[in-house]
């Protein structure tokens, strides 16, 4: 119903009739419009009145204005129907914290949202979870905003929204008793060894990344001279780097890898030690082959009307994860080698030059970085070159 409603209103139907009960007051001068959506249908055949509204006024006229839009997510660079937008005629920022909106509509399963029947008059537009019940207080849910209040006046005006998500939701650990005893029986029977896996596929390094020993625990200390890295006659090999991460469980060692070599890699027992002083249970020894060029494609990316001067960003995506980030610097970017495989291509526009992609923020009227997603993935194939073309 809009205008939104302060109380919820009754709705029954008997036989031919539907009775919608007004809590409120209606207003002077004021259009209401009644949207059943697709709620109602006839008992014999389950015919739908799709999108049926039912429209009056308090004045002597119905206000016909409207007004229109997409939105899309600002990380994503794609659409999503699971929110709304919502108008609010209190124009102060504190407003959508403290105040129902004013009229409300839902996006349609392109992204796209329409406002009907609508009076003169500002509004600041926000999109919102279409959970949301009276006000938008959670940062950790989708949110977006237009830098400024819009002018409904007759004329037709279209706008694109790009919600975000300021903050990602943490789930707190559960506390019930249950819970406890399972974390205390797990620890019981937890293996107190110290224990790393090599990041080898069959035994194989991949030519694009580092060996990298993921440990079972955090890693307290470590001596870079008790790891050996020799080729399979025992000589030493010169020119790598190991280095740990920032959660202490995993070391990379970064080697320029050329293909179809054999390489030793032997751990003193002592080499590592976790939190609690617990070494390896004995000094490990791993040989491994570096895998074959013809195992990897490569590919040649052109982007037509693509404006450098915004700093951007290819993305490469699978299985809607992050794969890699890479500055352009020019519209054609060429790769020799890479992983076969398919991928979903984005291009983040940088603003901070920071590499990654950063939420907006309303308080201080900073939309969030955008982000544009291509329909078309690119496929590589093993020792197969790709040639593709895209418009930004």
């Amino acid at each position: 119903i809009q205008p939104y409603p302060k109380n919820t209103p009754l709705v029954d139907y008997k036989l031919r009739n539907v009775t919608v009960k007004l809590k409120d007051s209606l207003e002077k001068n004021t259009t209401y419009a009644i949207n059943f959506g697709n709620s109602i249908k006839d008992v014999n055949e389950g015919n739908l009145a799709k999108e049926l509204t039912y429209v009056f006024s308090t004045g002597n006229q119905i206000d016909g204005n409207q007004y229109q839009g997409t939105v899309m997510l600002a990380e994503t660079g794609k659409t999503d129907s699971n929110f709304i937008v919502v108008l609010h005629n209190i124009l102060e920022d504190s407003s959508i914290k403290k105040n129902r909106p004013r009229y409300m509509t839902k996006l349609d399963g392109k992204g796209n949202f329409r406002f009907k029947y609508l009076p003169d008059g500002r509004f600041n537009v926000f999109v919102l979870p279409n959970d949301f019940t009276k006000k938008y207080d959670d940062s950790t849910k989708i949110f977006g905003f237009l830098n400024a209040p819009i002018l409904i006046n007759g004329n037709p005006r279209t706008d694109t929204l790009y919600a975000y998500q300021e903050y990602k939701k943490i789930d707190k650990p559960s506390t019930s008793s249950n819970n406890n005893n399972a974390k205390l029986n797990e620890r019981k029977t937890e293996d107190k060894r110290l224990k790393y896996k090599a990041s080898l596929d069959n035994g194989q390094q991949d030519l694009l990344n580092p060996l990298v020993l993921t440990f079972n625990r955090k890693i307290k200390q470590w001596d870079s001279s008790k790891i050996r890295f020799m080729d399979t006659l025992y000589q030493p090999i010169t020119g790598y780097k190991i280095s740990m991460d920032s959660t202490q469980t995993k070391f990379s060692i970064q080697y320029p890898w050329r293909e179809k070599t054999s390489f030793r890699i032997i751990i003193a027992k002592d080499a590592f030690s976790d939190t609690a002083g617990l070494n390896l249970p004995k000094a490990d020894s791993a040989r491994f082959v570096t895998k074959r060029e013809a195992e990897y494609g490569s590919f040649r990316l052109r982007f037509t009307n693509l404006d450098l001067s915004k700093h951007p960003v290819l993305q490469l995506i699978q299985e809607n994860k992050l794969v890699e980030s890479i500055p352009l610097t020019s519209p054609d970017y060429i790769r020799k080698r890479y992983r076969p495989g398919e991928y979903e291509l984005r291009i983040l526009l940088d603003q901070n030059q920071n590499g990654v992609w950063d939420p907006g923020n309303y308080l201080k009227k900073l939309q969030p970085e955008l982000v544009r997603a291509y329909t078309k993935k690119m496929v590589i194939r093993a020792d197969r070159d790709t040639d593709l073309r895209y418009t930004f």
